[in-house]
């Protein structure tokens, strides 16, 4: 089923809500986060929205403790990439877990955050 309503915009209001929603291949079941407009293994165009749980592990991490410009009142902070017990991964900003105690494989769950007015992804301690 194709669903125009599958767009990034929907994908970051759904993320206000506290809903972290993917997309579903219909061609080949590939699971996508955030929606794209080609699958990325076979290039079809149908995707169904998926719900996601939000859990996962930091599979990768990063403290910023030079912002880029827009950010440099938030330095230091953290960002990671998780994968999601669903398979597929994603980047956010970490919250709640101090850098100390920030590790590859360390159990995280996803958190909507507001930024400057902004919805972005964020994940916290389970």
């Amino acid at each position: 089923m194709s669903d125009a309503r599958i767009t990034l915009q929907a994908f970051f209001e759904q993320a206000r809500e506290g809903k972290l929603v993917g997309i579903r291949c219909a061609g080949c079941g590939a699971l996508a986060i955030p929606p794209r407009e080609l699958c990325p293994e076979c290039g079809h165009r149908q995707w169904a929205p998926t719900a996601l749980s939000g859990d996962g592990e930091i599979t990768s991490f990063t403290v910023i403790r030079i912002a880029p410009r827009g950010h440099a009142g938030e330095a230091p902070y953290a960002i990671a990439a998780v994968r999601l017990i669903e398979g597929v991964s994603l980047l956010g900003r970490i919250v709640d877990i101090p850098f100390e105690d920030l590790a590859i494989g360390r159990k995280v769950r996803f958190r909507p955050l507001r930024i400057h007015d902004r919805t972005a992804i964020g994940f916290g301690p389970v």
